[in-house]
């Protein structure tokens, strides 16, 4: 059936949750009695059930950055099977190259998604490869599936008033890796090569497979999700939308790496709208969430409880380095789309 829509230009990036709801999630397809978690706001992931297991799917692109875009295609994709409790097994990948792309753009994105995969355990079962007309720069899109026993896995809505809100690592791990690799003529004037050195290796930060299943298999964890374009501003929103719960979060409490520090300063960019793949939220029972931190502790994770999911789903709250309390921004935009578009 024909449909007619207002013209509006999208902003760069994701698009907005009330276009995906008056639109995208509108138009499914047919109804199957084995799909138990569906396209929703705030959901990474897709749950389908069969014979007794629960398999989680998850599909992302991965367009902003041009290095290591085959291992940060698995590694993204495998992060939101992850978010669920579920060990990534299975992966497809689509590249779509610009036109006259050489053979070794391809062999490089293989290996970079090769040795992703073996470095988590992932099988690459399929895909398709491709040189698109009128592209300019190549484009992976990815596919992660991972099987638990039957309903034994988290979502990312499943956060309770009350519950502890940790976060991993730091606020804008992705952002700042790209941002150091792809913008280092730049950035290097400015910050100096030692520090973009540095920055540059957040890659190796990216993946939060050990941050989730560690947590999951302490106890006591009711959501996990994984701050990526919005950053850990819009992951934090993304949680509470999907558990129609409020938040209140300190500022202090959320570390950002002096590299990242610098390199929003120099695109006057905020951290906290900053790609932010590499950390990890997770909503815990109250009376759980330090043991969850300490075990994290333990395998070398940083981890920090930055504040707690309230009643008032209107409640959402930001209590600055100062004291001041305000409204917890909600990027429309990420903010890695700001800093390249920058010349």
């Amino acid at each position: 059936m024909l449909q007619t829509w207002s013209t509006m230009t999208l902003p760069l990036g994701k698009i907005s949750k009330v276009l995906l709801e008056t639109v995208v999630f509108k138009n499914l397809g047919a109804k199957r009695k084995e799909v138990v978690l569906g396209p929703m706001a705030g959901f990474d992931a897709a749950v389908v059930d069969t014979d007794g297991k629960s398999v989680v799917v998850s599909t992302d692109p991965i367009t902003g950055a041009l290095e290591r875009i085959g291992w940060l295609a698995v590694n993204i994709n495998a992060n939101d099977v992850a978010t669920f409790g579920v060990e990534p097994a299975f992966f497809l990948s689509c590249m779509m190259l610009p036109e006259k792309a050489l053979n070794t753009m391809v062999g490089t994105i293989s290996v970079q998604m090769s040795d992703a995969a073996k470095a988590l355990g992932i099988a690459i079962v399929g895909g398709h490869c491709e040189a698109t007309p009128g592209l300019a720069k190549p484009v992976v899109v990815g596919c992660a599936i991972g099987i638990t026993d039957k309903g034994k896995y988290v979502t990312a809505g499943g956060a309770k008033p009350g519950d502890k809100l940790i976060l991993t690592k730091s606020a804008g791990t992705e952002g700042t890796a790209i941002l150091a690799s792809d913008r280092k003529q730049q950035l290097k004037g400015a910050l100096g090569a030692k520090t973009l050195q540095s920055a540059a290796k957040f890659y190796d930060q990216i993946s939060v497979v050990k941050d989730a299943m560690t947590a999951f298999k302490t106890g006591g964890v009711n959501a996990m999700h994984d701050p990526t374009e919005g950053g850990v501003a819009g992951g934090i929103h993304e949680m509470a939308d999907a558990a129609k719960l409020g938040v209140r979060i300190c500022e202090k409490r959320i570390p950002v790496r002096s590299e990242t520090h610098q390199i929003c300063r120099h695109f006057e960019i905020e951290p906290l709208q900053l790609i932010s793949s590499g950390a990890l939220l997770i909503s815990a029972k109250p009376e759980c969430a330090d043991q969850i931190v300490r075990a994290l502790r333990r395998e070398s994770i940083q981890a920090s409880v930055i504040g707690e999911f309230t009643k008032d789903s209107d409640e959402r709250t930001l209590t600055g380095t100062n004291g001041e309390q305000r409204v917890l921004p909600r990027p429309l935009s990420d903010d890695l789309w700001r800093a390249l578009s920058r010349k």
